[in-house]
């Protein structure tokens, strides 16, 4: 029986088996972190209505579907699964630097005892929120498949890629026994476990299955489905990354109001940047510009959320903001097809904002919390704190790289584990293939009337267990011709998140 009694004032006092100390625990820092798993929790969909706007009408429901499946998954890998996530990214007893052990197994000793991250919080209130990070990493990852990838085989290996790629980044960057945290690395939030590793992730599974059907003609050449999705997942990701962020301060102390005004800050010093590039080219006050910016803003702040003070946070969301715009035009010059900008604006971002973190880090802002102690970055002169800086970011990305390779060539050789779809279902759409559904009941109605005769071509094909001429036939070139003005003009890559 877990020893726990509470004392005049309200707090919780546990004490571990055999000792007479109590460890306290304020009920408004549990409150809090409570509080914060919620908000980060509703960011999961926000990131799935955020990639459906951005796709074609016809693959839309896909990433909703991924959004909360992925949540699933990883819920399920972070808790109950043989690899128990969060034993191999926060167990106390682990001693390798690298990744943590089975000590924890199946949550076991995970109770009310102080956790490894603060004395504030109990282990338990520490696991759920930080199985938050986890999910949100892998729904992030995951928009490398847009608009090509099997629904199956990414779910598992989204399993894998989160037991071998994000918890030992998570373990060697936020484990005090973890090597990045003894090497003396900042990262407040995630901009390594959560942003580069999931924008790397993304670039390799987006040229490991090659370009959607018809890249670099007018046919992808289109304007994102729904705008009003785009805003409305910016919206449930700002709102969720003060959780997120704020959240990270592990107690309610100033500490975590000042993560907080500095990530409202960034976001709204990246959004105008952003708005204001893409205006400077287009002449247009484009609402997917904004909301781009906005969150490449709170990427950029992210692992110096907790380290820096107001003035310093502008810098990183405009810098950040710049960077990523500018790494949209990467697809082009290099020729990948990454639909959805996830590498530059999380890989890029989250890379570029740890780099500002060794330059602007105050030990003056950490000291809020009133126990944490640092060097500070070229701020307080400490000039070694960029280099470690960029040793941690280098190390995540070439890690992330090429576990994300390694897993995604074994599960893509398992059998009936493809992770390409067929160009069948790239012209008929991932939700119809996949999901056997779609998000709206036009949908269908609308390719029926474009192009009936490819549609009845694809029914037969299925009948018959073969493989349909609409890819390559001048009928069907005419009919994609045809359709192509009702979805072009802005290509989605350009503004992007």
């Amino acid at each position: 029986m877990v020893n726990v009694t509470y004392d005049a004032s309200g707090s919780m006092i546990y004490y571990a088996p055999g000792s007479d100390e109590g460890a306290v625990f304020s009920p408004g820092d549990e409150a809090w972190i409570l509080t914060c798993t919620a908000l980060v929790m509703i960011m999961c969909p926000g990131v799935g209505y955020l990639y459906s706007g951005l796709l074609r009408r016809k693959n839309a429901l896909s990433m909703l579907y991924l959004s909360m499946a992925v949540y699933c998954v990883i819920t399920f890998q972070w808790f109950f699964w043989q690899v128990a996530g969060y034993s191999l990214a926060f167990s106390e007893t682990a001693t390798n630097g690298y990744i943590g052990n089975l000590d924890h197994f199946g949550m076991m000793n995970v109770d009310a005892a102080p956790s490894i991250g603060s004395t504030k919080i109990p282990a338990l209130t520490y696991a759920v929120y930080q199985s938050m990070f986890a999910a949100i990493t892998g729904i992030l990852a995951i928009g490398g498949s847009a608009e090509r990838g099997r629904l199956a085989p990414q779910l598992l290996f989204i399993f894998l890629w989160t037991t071998l790629v994000y918890d030992p980044v998570a373990c060697w960057t936020w484990n005090s026994n973890g090597w990045g945290f003894k090497f003396g690395a900042l990262d407040f939030a995630g901009g390594g476990p959560v942003h580069m590793t999931s924008g790397t992730c993304a670039l390799v599974m987006g040229i490991y299955l090659g370009k959607r059907r018809g890249y670099g003609t007018a046919k992808l050449a289109y304007r994102p489905h729904s705008v009003s999705h785009v805003v409305l997942g910016t919206v449930f990701l700002w709102f969720g990354w003060f959780g997120f962020n704020g959240g990270s301060a592990l107690a309610a102390n100033v500490r975590a109001a000042m993560a907080s005004f500095v990530t409202n800050l960034a976001a709204a010093a990246g959004g105008l940047t952003w708005l204001l590039l893409d205006y400077y080219y287009s002449r247009k006050w484009s609402a997917v510009s904004l909301c781009s910016g906005i969150i490449t803003g709170l990427i950029g702040i992210t692992p110096a959320a907790g380290y820096v003070a107001a003035p310093a946070s502008l810098a990183i969301g405009v810098v950040a903001a710049v960077a990523a715009n500018f790494a949209t035009k990467l697809k082009h010059i290099f020729h990948f097809d990454d639909a959805l900008d996830v590498f530059s604006t999380h890989g890029v971002g989250g890379f570029v904002g740890a780099l500002l973190t060794g330059l602007f880090a105050d030990s003056r802002v950490t000291s809020f919390d009133g126990f944490t102690e640092i060097s500070g970055g070229w701020i307080n002169k400490y000039y070694r704190q960029l280099g470690i800086q960029l040793a941690n970011a280098v190390a995540i990305v070439a890690y992330t790289a090429v576990m994300s390779l390694i897993l995604l060539v074994i599960v893509d050789y398992i059998p009936g584990c493809s992770l390409r779809c067929s160009e069948e279902a790239e012209i008929l759409g991932i939700d119809e293939d996949q999901c056997g559904e779609v998000s709206y009941d036009f949908v269908q109605l609308t390719r029926d009337v474009d192009a009936p005769n490819e549609h009845h071509e694809w029914l037969n094909a299925e009948k018959n267990g073969g493989h349909s001429s609409a890819g390559g036939s001048e009928h069907t070139k005419e009919k994609e011709a045809a359709a192509a003005p009702r979805e072009s003009a802005m290509p989605v890559g350009e503004n992007a998140v």
